[in-house]
């Protein structure tokens, strides 16, 4: 079976409740385990649940865009020491910057939160009328067991709510786990391959569902293994430097999301290896492919073709490090009800 095959059949999978690909085995499931467990001794009870960066920022004129953060410690920005170093703060202010319009943040992440907890997390959120919402999920579905279609269903159905209440949506699919430092060969190519063929499995199903994807994993796995810096203190969750730079992959596409700046408009450029594919390839391909958005297109007016649906395989440029500037601090609670009203960026 190719790995295209695969992924689809995971993610077919997930929508009619089978069980899809086996399990990883019982030994990942305990090295990540004691891993989570070392990782809240060292980084200790305050760092384990960072403190809220909701709020209003970049001094802008304009009706303000609300992003919502939703997901787990990796959305949340686990042993970070303040909310300016999260990833949801880091988004809102460069979202700010590139659209030159107010950003107001609805955190609603939460450290250990696995896909089981996505509807709850989506119910905070729709609270305040998010127009565009990011999700980083799935690490904590493998170390309590879940299994692999079960997580997928549930993000797909998290990402048809956010866009059924007309808010785009961007998922970092799931990182490459065989970059953690203890897990060793051979148990760490176990890990990546099971990483990526969740990964293509989760962009298969987002992007059926109206959203768009990023590779985390391929993106940062090779910086994460020359680079000591990407590491918290556990070895385990990321440094603030490696938050910034799970942020700087994301903004991008957000920000395409919303239509705001030039990439949003420009065709897929081959010479930058973005192409038209069907959409388990174009998964696949981002699984391993570094920096990689995965979105529905079209291909001559038809969303569909032979192999399923037509999506676009995008490498968008970084934007400069942002600077975090939060005019004015504000709790979920005092959110907007209602879905998101339409906001006139760059469209």
């Amino acid at each position: 079976m190719t790995k295209a095959r695969a992924a689809k059949k995971l993610a077919q999978a997930a929508a009619f409740g089978g069980g899809g690909l086996g399990l990883i085995g019982a030994t990942l499931y305990g090295v990540l385990t004691a891993e989570a467990r070392y990782a809240k001794h060292v980084i200790g009870p305050m760092k384990a649940h960072p403190a809220k960066g909701d709020g209003l920022y970049g001094r802008y004129p304009g009706r303000p865009i609300t992003l919502a953060m939703i997901g787990d410690s990796s959305a949340a920005g686990y042993g970070t020491s303040s909310p300016d170093e999260t990833p949801g703060v880091l988004l809102a202010s460069g979202l700010a910057d590139l659209a030159k319009r107010p950003v107001r943040l609805v955190d609603v992440s939460r450290t250990g939160a696995k896909s089981v907890d996505l509807a709850g997390q989506v119910d905070n959120a729709l609270l305040a009328g998010p127009h565009v919402a990011a999700i980083l999920i799935g690490v904590n579905d493998v170390k309590a067991q879940v299994p692999p279609s079960t997580s997928v269903r549930l993000l797909e159905a998290a990402v048809r709510r956010l866009r059924a209440a007309n808010c785009e949506v961007v998922v970092g699919t799931c990182p490459d786990l065989g970059v953690v430092r203890p897990i060793m060969p051979p148990l760490r190519q176990v890990a990546r391959s099971w990483s990526q063929r969740l990964a293509a499995a989760q962009t298969i199903s987002v992007v059926e569902a109206g959203g768009r994807t990023v590779s985390m994993g391929s993106l940062l796995s090779e910086a994460f293994r020359t680079n000591p810096s990407m590491w918290g203190p556990d070895n385990f969750h990321p440094s603030v430097t490696g938050y910034a730079a799970a942020s700087a992959a994301l903004l991008p596409s957000v920000a395409a999301a919303m239509g705001i700046g030039p990439e949003s408009y420009i065709y897929p450029e081959p010479f930058r290896g973005e192409a038209v594919l069907p959409i388990a390839e174009a998964a696949v391909q981002a699984a391993r492919t570094a920096g990689t958005e995965v979105a529905a297109t079209e291909v001559a007016g038809h969303e569909r073709g032979p192999r399923g649906r037509w999506a676009e395989l995008r490498h968008r440029r970084r934007h400069p490090e942002v600077e975090v500037e939060r005019v004015e601090a504000e709790g979920v609670e005092e959110g907007v009800g209602g879905t998101a009203d339409a906001v006139p960026v760059g469209k």
